[in-house]
């Protein structure tokens, strides 16, 4: 594997301005080849979709394109992606879809790990529906998910598990297979939020046995679009609400409204983008993603040692959750100073992290910190450097 990191910095514009972007956990930068695709949608004219002219029709290719390449992303299959404006949004149209089938005496798991678009819209519509909400519970002293804790909580009753693929937060990875493994063998489905774990590594949906796999394309380089992957045969039955004059055939159902056709560009460009960052991949797109995604982990997990390193040496820096398997992202608080207070201070200094909760609402009040400002989180991508984190380091330094 051959991953130039000074190669792959220098395909974004955002970069060269020096700020140190270890923010990506919320948001990555994108390279230029996203930036011109989505530009170029607009420079060649796009209309809406479903027509018989030109522009029309490079709508209907840019949708394709999208599900195309999202689908090798992950190993889903292509006719069963659904495309939107963010995973939040999707995941409750799916919430009350499902939500439908449940009756009275059903049971649906969620976990203290997940972000909280992965429970509230589970917990919002079991209230609705009369159904009983399980909560899976995080380990606090290591942030890891027992995932033997399920085969207590799943039964023949149970309609759905949710749970992440890691923390946004603490970056955990839990054992995601032997989790959807104990809802399958009660014929649950399994609802996999893989919004940050996306960008950190390879994902196989078969392999991790999710039913539903979300993903957000501005979490690994791509514009503001979220999408849900499942198989056609697990999307025919639902029925979601929706204009009777739209079509119901599966994805349509589920995608209110007139898509961002010209974002839809850029999805495609930014799997693209993925591929080729080791510059030896080869085959199909795939393949190259694998081989990619593997050497990008493998750069992020080498920085990742020297920053946990040197966080850990600091007496004066607690860092919460040490999974065992986990991405690049680091969760923190320096004695003395908010959290609040520390992120300004990497601001000032052209650091980019964030402070407070960032939507992990159970796993923050877990750890007894969500009403004191929770912490500071930075998070590598695979664009970081050696001098992003030194950045980070020097700040710190200060306190």
């Amino acid at each position: 594997m051959t991953y130039d990191v000074a190669r792959i910095r220098a395909r974004y514009p955002a970069l060269k301005s020096g700020t140190a972007y270890l923010d990506g956990a919320a948001g990555t930068q994108s390279p230029s080849s996203v930036i011109d695709s989505i530009a170029d949608a607009y420079r060649v004219g796009t209309s809406n979709g479903g027509g018989a002219f030109a522009s029309s029709v490079r709508a209907d290719a840019y949708a394709d394109g999208a599900r195309r390449a999202v689908a090798d992303l992950v190993n889903g299959v292509a006719e069963g992606v659904v495309l939107g404006p963010n995973m939040t949004t999707l995941t409750y149209r799916v919430a009350q879809a499902l939500a439908d089938t449940w009756r009275t005496g059903d049971n649906v798991v969620v976990s203290q790990l997940d972000h909280d678009a992965n429970v509230r819209p589970w917990v919002q519509w079991a209230q609705r529906s009369g159904v009983e909400v399980r909560m899976a519970l995080v380990d606090v002293s290591t942030g890891e998910l027992p995932a033997d804790q399920f085969e207590s909580m799943v039964d023949d009753r149970t309609r759905l598990v949710a749970v992440t693929a890691a923390s946004n937060v603490l970056g955990t990875r839990p054992d995601v297979r032997a989790i959807t493994d104990v809802a399958h063998a009660h014929g649950a489905l399994a609802f996999v939020d893989g919004v940050h774990a996306t960008a950190h590594g390879v994902v196989d949906v078969v392999e991790l046995g999710a039913d539903f796999y979300a993903t957000s394309a501005y979490k690994w380089d791509g514009p503001h679009v979220g999408a849900i992957v499942a198989s056609p045969s697990v999307w025919e039955p639902l029925q979601p609400m929706k204009l009777a004059s739209s079509s119901n055939d599966v994805p349509d159902r589920f995608e209110w409204g007139t898509p961002s056709y010209h974002n839809l560009a850029g999805v495609a460009a930014a799997v693209d983008h993925l591929a080729a960052l080791d510059d030896e991949s080869d085959g199909s797109r795939r393949d190259r993603l694998v081989t990619s995604l593997r050497a990008a982990e493998n750069h992020e997990a080498e920085l990742f040692g020297e920053l946990l390193a040197a966080l850990d040496a600091d007496p004066r820096i607690t860092c919460y959750g040490h999974a065992a398997h986990r991405t690049a992202t680091v969760y923190f608080t320096v004695a003395g100073f908010p959290p609040e207070q520390v992120a300004q201070a990497c601001a000032a200094a052209d650091v980019n992290v964030w402070s407070g909760h960032n939507y992990a609402w159970e796993v923050t009040a877990a750890l007894g910190i969500r009403d004191s400002g929770s912490a500071v989180r930075a998070s590598l991508s695979h664009y970081s450097d050696a001098t992003d984190v030194q950045a980070l380091l020097d700040v710190l330094a200060t306190f």
